[in-house]
């Protein structure tokens, strides 16, 4: 016999109701002009707090907003997002993934104040709930289902450092550099070389530029030889002027318009198309073009943009429906040129640079935050939307040291050097300044220095975290909330965060030097000035520019490692 009700479905752990959706939860609108829409709507608990949805640069908790799971090139100071993740953590301990890689639609307590809704286009949707306990433990499922961060060499640990993004450049500029941070006794383990190693405009032919790089193996030998890594440059855009222009049209590899034309844009650069990742031989292809990179002697690429993806009017070679691959293409651009790293270079090995994603994006590391500008302000955007990926399932966050828009004041950039040594990967670059520390001021050579050699100390531990990351999922950096879901203060905190489980960082966002920060419950040291407290309070300090907020647990591995050298035990 057929049993009638009303609708309700409730979500359990242990026999408690995590969320439920009930009776009024589903819903089926059809938009004038766009077509039919279903949503879902999850029940919100008093006190819940929501997490992740991507690298989101907005406020860290997520109740009361509207997230819209798109794709763009925004930069750090808007609600836009480089990396669109469909999937909330809930602080109650459970995890929600909307399996759709279109545009999902998030309402966090806002269309329904006691409800998380979602919606896509269409007339199915389809979602998965995450239990496990704890947040770290819902990671570590939901990462087994959407792929968990691979393990990465421990040369990617170190300092790299940028030509930046459209600075002049040559071979001599590169070696200046290179034997400059040398001479300041300041180790260095990857030489990146952006965009004008190719001719400008050229953009991608993946050529070397014969005015100022004649000889681009005997440049990278020489770089080799003083130990470093090599990292270069590229994007999935062929411009007109490209030689690989013509021959991706011949051959059909080459995004389309319904007529049949190639689809071209002048944004950015004249007559940009787009490599079409949904046809194999085109991926072929374009791999094929890296390989003769790889034979000259670089270690890993920086994949940038993948962003601005076109849906109206074009047709893509598998078919596949332009709103779905908007997201989607950069994990296909991510997955070709990181597995080709795997073929070459052996698992382990492979590295990349990248800046857009969704989910399952974390298979493909590293990711950096984007184009942040060089301000204080921007520096805590820049950590909101770190802390954000990775309560979203990815493993490694980076950010540009310095900032990338403009040029910090010196003050600025040692506060940002600190933070950026104590993030999972650490790399100076800039959009058009340079940014060895020499050029700043001589302090900022002593404190470059001093937290280079400060990460050394910890790299240990920081490998020990690292494989934590490729077996549950767990992130190197990540939020209060995530190590401590038990106390309360910890939830709402976005100005600081724990390098793994032991090490808390609460960076300088103050030119006064002021750090207002929160040790919870347990007896904590400080790394460099060896303070020790008792924690499940909130403090506030004062630093100059060659210290910060960082505790390690009393008798942990990392204490032991900074401050047992220090004091000769």
């Amino acid at each position: 016999m057929a049993l009638r009700g009303p609708w309700q479905v409730d979500y359990l752990w242990d026999g408690e109701v995590l969320t439920s959706s009930t009776a009024r939860s589903i819903g089926y609108a059809q938009v004038e002009g766009e077509g039919p829409y279903v949503h879902e709507q999850l029940s919100l608990d008093v006190g819940e707090h929501i997490y992740g949805l991507g690298e989101r640069f907005g406020t860290f908790v997520k109740n009361g907003q509207s997230v819209d799971i798109w794709n763009a090139d925004g930069g750090t100071s808007s609600e836009q997002a480089y990396k669109n993740v469909p999937f909330f953590l809930s602080s109650r301990g459970y995890g929600v993934l909307v399996d759709d890689a279109g545009p999902v639609s998030f309402e966090v307590g806002s269309e329904n104040v006691s409800a998380t809704q979602f919606s896509v286009p269409g007339e199915r949707l389809r979602y998965e709930v995450y239990g496990g306990g704890s947040p770290l433990e819902v990671i570590e499922r939901y990462t087994a289902r959407s792929g968990r961060p691979p393990s990465l060499p421990e040369w990617s640990y170190g300092l790299w450092l940028s030509t930046s993004f459209t600075t002049e450049y040559d071979e001599q500029t590169v070696l200046s550099f290179v034997d400059g941070m040398a001479e300041r006794d300041i180790p260095l383990t990857v030489f990146h070389f952006d965009c004008f190693w190719m001719r400008g405009f050229h953009w991608s032919d993946f050529v070397w530029d014969p005015a100022t790089f004649p000889d681009p193996r005997g440049l990278i030998r020489k770089l080799h030889d003083r130990g470093l890594k090599v990292c270069v440059w590229i994007n999935p855009y062929i411009a007109q002027r490209s030689v690989l222009f013509a021959e991706g049209a011949e051959k059909g590899y080459l995004l389309r318009r319904t007529d049949g034309s190639i689809w071209q844009s002048d944004l950015w650069q004249a007559g940009m198309a787009l490599v079409d990742f949904t046809n194999p031989e085109a991926t072929a292809w374009y791999t094929g073009k890296l390989e003769a990179l790889l034979d000259d002697g670089v270690d890993a690429f920086k994949t940038d943009f993948g962003e601005r993806i076109p849906t109206e009017g074009i047709r893509w070679h598998s078919g596949s429906d332009p709103l779905r691959e908007h997201n989607f293409y950069t994990s296909r651009f991510n997955q070709a040129v990181f597995e080709l790293l795997e073929r070459r270079q052996g698992a382990g090995e492979a590295v990349l640079f990248a800046r857009s994603a969704t989910a399952g994006g974390q298979r493909f590391p590293i990711h950096w935050g984007g184009d942040c500008e060089s301000t204080y302000v921007a520096m805590a955007q820049s950590l909101r939307g770190g802390l954000s990926l990775t309560s979203s399932g990815f493993g490694y966050w980076s950010h540009d040291i310095g900032g990338f828009e403009g040029t910090p004041d010196p003050t600025v950039f040692k506060r940002w050097v600190a933070f950026g040594l104590l993030s999972s990967h650490s790399r100076l670059h800039g959009s058009n300044s340079y940014r060895v520390p020499w050029l700043f001021d001589e302090e900022s050579v002593e404190v470059m220095r001093e937290f280079t050699r400060l990460k050394e100390k910890l790299l240990p531990y920081l490998l020990a975290c690292a494989e934590d990351t490729t077996r549950t999922g767990a992130p190197v950096m990540r939020a209060m909330f995530l190590q401590f879901p038990e106390d309360p203060a910890c939830r709402p905190l976005d100005t600081q965060y724990m390098l793994g489980p032991d090490v808390l960082v609460a960076p300088v966002f103050q030119a006064s030097g002021t750090v207002e920060l929160y040790l919870p419950e347990g007896q904590w040291v400080h790394l460099i000035d060896g303070e020790e407290v008792t924690g499940a309070r909130h403090l506030t300090r004062r630093y100059d520019v060659h210290s910060l907020g960082v505790f390690a647990r009393v008798g942990s591995e990392a204490a032991r490692l900074v401050r047992g050298e220090a004091t000769g035990a």
